[in-house]
């Protein structure tokens, strides 16, 4: 079996077992992986962080951001810019949200596009070495590849429910890892693993 024909049968699987959560369970699930979160992540004032805005039965990492904000940290969130790229459009209170792709949203093209330093990350499935399954259409990979390219390279940290995790994620070269993933159990160090 090839590595996206694997990948799919896991996200497939994860997806499944993640919309089976009790709506209020993710509500109270989330809240407590964003303690762990604050905890673990302390940007200083002027840093930018990437969060993302929950889709279907994800957890939800507004708390989170709210509390990177609460520190200085700029926000920012994905964009699809097109059909292989996104990019990372500033997140201010009070801003309007516009369909984004996806069945996303986010800010408008109004808003200033940022590189982040610190990216808090969405995804399907993920292991304890910080192997991660996307929603497979690449766009976190290329996004943090770019930013490699011009010389930022982000801090990565999985926000996900305890349930997305997996014995082992296969992964191909250009898969980046995460450094920890976040979860309402606590915190697993993915670098102290690998």
């Amino acid at each position: 079996m090839d590595f996206r024909t694997k990948k799919a049968e896991i996200r497939s699987q994860v997806l499944a077992r993640r919309d089976q959560l009790d709506p209020l369970d993710r509500i109270e699930m989330g809240l407590s992986a964003c303690e762990y979160g604050a905890n673990l992540i302390h940007p200083d004032p002027g840093t930018i962080v990437s969060g993302f805005l929950p889709i279907r039965s994800e957890i939800d990492a507004r708390p989170l951001m709210d509390r990177m904000r609460q520190r200085g940290a700029r926000l920012c969130v994905p964009i699809i810019a097109d059909k292989t790229t996104i990019v990372f459009r500033e997140l201010v209170r009070g801003a309007e949200l516009v369909s984004t792709g996806f069945g996303t949203s986010g800010p408008g093209p109004d808003a200033p596009v940022l590189d982040p330093h610190i990216m808090i990350v969405p995804l399907a499935a993920f292991d304890r070495t910080g192997g991660r399954i996307g929603y497979g259409a690449g766009y976190y990979d290329r996004a943090i590849n770019r930013l490699f390219s011009i010389g930022i390279k982000p801090r990565l940290f999985g926000f996900a429910f305890s349930i997305q995790e997996v014995d082992k994620v296969p992964t191909e070269a250009h898969d980046q890892h995460l450094e920890a993933v976040i979860t309402e159990k606590g915190i697993i160090d993915c670098m102290a693993i690998r």
